[in-house]
């Protein structure tokens, strides 16, 4: 398909800030030249399209039906124009700095904790990689991981170990008393597909307890972990909790702890740091490893 010539942008600019204010030396003030510049590029633009775009009077200028419809087609070019040119200039100067981590904690914990570091004049912009695929999490600069601390390639920090809690919504308890493990065995559970090895499910939590988890009744497995949250805070049963992941529903009442024992393991939640990464991904990872406090 042969390209069609488009009239030069120094032709198509007089036109639409004349056409807009509806006077060629009002647009010349906007655009800082004579309003002879003006006419004249706007005479040359209606030469090269061999039309009137404008009915000229005694001071005035009105636009054709011709000059009405370029007119459209202008204004939306150069919004788009202006767009394309400003996304290029705040790429430029805030480079992306790439973050990941699994889905569950990215959610729950890190991005209602991100607004203080982008409000406080970081110097780069964030590409986030949420998966719960562990290739896709280590392809970042700075990552959160659970696990036991070692991943070649990166320096590991512990942000917080596993203590790991049964949880349910209150209306639950209220219909389903539960004040001790063994009453686990009568509730109904919500527990997470064993995906992950280092992740725990309630056969281990109820073995770690001390209670034959073959006794209890398992109404919802799903792999997600918000899937399961979903499903508790629904009332529907009771699933595991994470401390730190589930603070914020704590907090707000959504979800209540029934009884206060929890398991430890000796997995947790990292920061990790790429080995030779920049200063803005040592800044980051400092930033996320004192959210916590001090250890």
């Amino acid at each position: 398909m042969p390209q069609r010539p488009l009239p030069p942008l120094d032709l198509l600019e007089p036109f639409e800030a004349s056409a807009r204010l509806g006077s060629f030396t009002r647009a010349a003030e906007e655009l800082s030249v004579t309003q002879s510049a003006i006419s004249q590029r706007v005479r040359k633009l209606e030469d090269l399209l061999e039309l009137t775009l404008f009915e000229r009077g005694h001071r005035t200028i009105t636009l054709t039906p011709e000059g009405r419809e370029l007119l459209n087609g202008v204004k939306v070019a150069l919004q788009h124009l202006a767009a394309a040119t400003h996304s290029l200039r705040q790429r430029d100067t805030r480079p992306f700095l790439r973050v990941g981590a699994d889905t569950s904690i990215a959610q729950l914990w890190l991005l209602p904790r991100l607004e203080s570091y982008l409000k406080d004049d970081a110097p780069v912009a964030l590409d986030l990689m949420f998966s719960d695929d562990e290739k896709d999490v280590l392809s970042a600069d700075v990552a959160i991981m659970h696990g036991d601390g070692h991943w070649p390639g990166f320096v590991a920090r512990l942000l917080f170990n596993d203590e790991i809690f049964p949880i349910c919504a209150p209306d639950y308890l209220e219909r389903n008393p539960i004040t001790r493990p063994e009453d686990l065995l009568d509730a109904d559970l919500i527990d997470l597909d064993y995906v992950h090895w280092n992740w725990m499910n309630w056969g281990i939590w109820l073995t770690e307890a001390g209670i034959d988890p073959s006794r209890a009744r398992i109404l919802i497995r799903a792999n997600a972990y918000m899937a399961l949250l979903d499903a508790t805070r629904a009332g529907l049963g009771v699933t595991l909790g994470w401390a730190h992941m589930v603070d914020d529903d704590l907090a707000r009442g959504t979800l209540v702890r029934p009884f206060e024992h929890s398991i430890d393991t000796s997995f947790g939640y990292y920061v990790l740091l790429r080995q030779g990464a920049d200063e803005a991904a040592h800044g980051l990872a400092q930033y996320l490893y004192r959210l916590c406090g001090p250890r």
